[in-house]
């Protein structure tokens, strides 16, 4: 091995280029049905859109081998904005059969690069939850307006921070059939806005996670029942936050970490939970 050549550096860039294909092999055969043959031809956009006066700019991808129109998916990124982790998500949701739509929540160019500069963009949204689902149904009517979207078929999912704004999205009365949440928070300002979900919800969750506490999760059930909402919640033993991302490392102790298990699993849950939906 050559000096300076950090192989660690090297293998996790190489996962990270595969990981899309590895899930395409574990899931072909038990979501077949879903799409995602051979042939697939994934034609892919960014699309801008405005929102009272915001341009944003969304990313649109869906098989064009297939006939027809199909359900579409909001899928809601994580604090650091749309990105290829983002991308990559909406093209396997693009190989499975469906419309696959980044909503933009921060604004066209606003894409942090730090840290610092997430936490500050992902604050404004989450301390201003009428703005956070406004934006998310700006994306909404912009996926209705897609020649390839069912428009009676449509679901919310997203990551981290956008797993909260999908929940978001859903507590807002959005006319969609299902929100998921992956290991996003679960907090809302106002409980009693459950009330207004007319979507079937999953979550899935890190078991382990510390950044979403159990007395978070033990809230967001009781406000799940007080509404009699349709609820799943799937937690997955020793996993984190950020669970289905291999840029957050390996290493749970820092409370982040990746955990391929959970990542094949949470994503053949909401899988199937989508079979279920739109059916």
């Amino acid at each position: 091995m050559k000096e300076g050549i950090n192989m660690d550096r090297v293998w996790r860039s190489f996962f990270q280029r595969s990981f899309v294909a590895i899930f395409v092999l574990v899931l072909a055969f038990s979501l077949l049905s879903a799409g995602g043959g051979e042939g697939a031809m994934i034609n892919e956009e960014y699309v801008e859109y405005l929102h009272e006066g915001a341009v944003l700019e969304g990313f649109v991808c869906y098989d064009e081998s297939m006939e027809g129109i199909r359900p579409g998916i909001i899928v809601i990124s994580e604090w650091t904005g749309i990105n290829e982790y983002t991308l990559e998500r909406c093209r396997m949701l693009a190989e499975f059969g469906y419309v696959a739509f980044a909503a933009d929540i921060y604004g066209k160019g606003v894409r942090p690069s730090s840290r610092e500069e997430a936490s500050r963009q992902a604050t404004i949204y989450r301390s201003d939850r009428p703005l956070m689902r406004a934006r998310i149904n700006a994306a909404l009517a912009e996926i209705r307006k897609h020649p390839m979207t069912d428009t009676a078929r449509i679901a919310t999912i997203g990551y981290c921070f956008g797993g909260g704004a999908a929940l978001e999205h859903a507590r807002s009365g959005a006319d969609i059939l299902g929100a998921v949440s992956f290991h996003g928070n679960l907090d809302t300002p106002d409980p009693k806005d459950a009330e207004k979900i007319k979507a079937s919800i999953l979550v899935l969750h890190g078991a382990s996670d510390p950044l979403v506490p159990m007395s978070q999760v033990e809230s967001f059930r009781d406000e799940m029942d007080r509404a009699g909402v349709d609820w799943q919640l799937v937690m997955y033993g020793g996993a984190v936050h950020s669970f289905t991302n291999p840029s957050s490392g390996s290493d749970p102790s820092g409370g982040v970490a990746y955990d391929q298990l959970a990542d094949i699993r949470s994503w053949e849950a909401m899988m199937l939970f989508f079979e279920e939906i739109f059916e």
